[in-house]
């Protein structure tokens, strides 16, 4: 009988073996991934959420997925306020996450005076330089790298299309005196425009309540509209369109979403595309195979002419035939 017990007993502890083994291998076959299942924590954090940085943010996020990384993302809105913006990335450092995506330039401001040490990838900036958050594209000399919004020649090629075909142009420019991306914007189109036929005004505002207004003042000097990636402009697009449309003042804008919305045409970039760039940045960080250290900052790829011919129409455009060929199409966008 005693042999018995034993025999049960040693069966008995095989099975609960057997059940543990099972238990082990399903947890770690849930947890496992192209990375050898260790998962990565993001804070991720914009200034606000418009199309562009939104669809940057959707590319950021995929080239990740596609590189087949386990991530948890924490994601903050600084609502458009400044304020939020270095409090946003103080909880991240708190929580110490492995990595912080900025996607604007004062959320990259405000992430690299959190931290030194963690590494932080941009995108949607357009003077990384200027902002203080790198020493230079080629060597960014600290934890900051990242894919810049502004093409180098995007600013010519637009001060030109607007001198070659509303030649003696008065342009009107819109931003936030506050958002440093803006000012540099702004200061090469007063550059760019220097020996062409056109002649600049400028409005400044502080929020996008004073965004329509300060569009209205313009209409009597100007015969173009020229809005620059300035967030907090974007954030009120659909009231400089109103303006554009009701007294038939084109409307040049700084990005394809833009156009989509209502603006006539752009030099612009796929913010997806630029998002989807500093992910590749992020995976090459997060796995070891790259030290931040060790990855310059780049320049979107490529522009191009983009138009909104419904909004060409409603903004009293004269088309010239050569767009035809030139120009990509955008599709306004459906009114929900």
């Amino acid at each position: 009988m005693k042999k018995v017990f034993q025999l049960l007993f040693v069966a008995l502890v095989g099975m609960l073996l057997l059940v543990a083994c099972g238990d082990g291998e399903d947890n770690g076959g849930g947890d496992e991934g192209d990375a050898g299942g260790e998962t990565f924590h993001i804070g991720a954090t914009q200034i606000v959420q418009h199309p562009s940085l939104d669809r940057a943010y959707e590319g950021f996020q995929d080239a990740l997925e596609d590189a087949g990384l386990n991530v948890e993302y924490d994601f903050q809105d600084a609502q458009n306020d400044p304020n939020n913006v270095k409090p946003i990335s103080d909880a991240f450092v708190a929580d110490g996450v492995d990595l912080i995506f900025t996607n604007s330039t004062p959320s990259t401001q405000g992430a690299y005076e959190a931290t030194k040490d963690i590494p932080i990838v941009f995108t949607s900036v357009t003077d990384a330089e200027g902002a203080g958050v790198i020493e230079s594209m080629e060597n960014p000399g600290t934890n900051v790298t990242g894919v810049l919004d502004l093409h180098p020649g995007a600013i010519d090629a637009t001060v030109e299309f607007i001198d070659q075909y509303f030649e003696g142009a008065g342009v009107g420019l819109i931003y936030n005196a506050g958002e440093p991306n803006s000012v540099a914007q702004i200061e090469a189109i007063e550059s760019a425009a220097e020996g062409t036929s056109l002649t600049l005004h400028e409005r400044t505002v502080a929020n996008a309540s004073e965004v329509q207004q300060a569009a209205t003042t313009l209409v009597s000097d100007i015969d173009v509209f020229f809005v620059v990636t300035d967030n907090t402009v974007v954030e009120a697009l659909d009231s400089v369109i109103g303006v554009a449309n009701n007294n038939e003042i084109p409307l040049i804008t700084g990005e394809p979403d833009s156009v989509a919305k209502g603006g006539f045409a752009t030099f612009g970039i796929d913010y997806y595309t630029i998002g989807y760039r500093s992910g590749e940045m992020a995976v090459e960080i997060l796995t070891g195979e790259k030290e931040i250290g060790e990855i310059p900052a780049e320049h979107p790829p490529e522009i191009q002419l983009f138009i909104n011919e419904e909004a060409a129409e409603l903004q009293g455009v004269e088309w010239h035939d050569d767009w035809d060929d030139e120009a990509q199409f955008i599709e306004p966008e459906e009114e929900e």
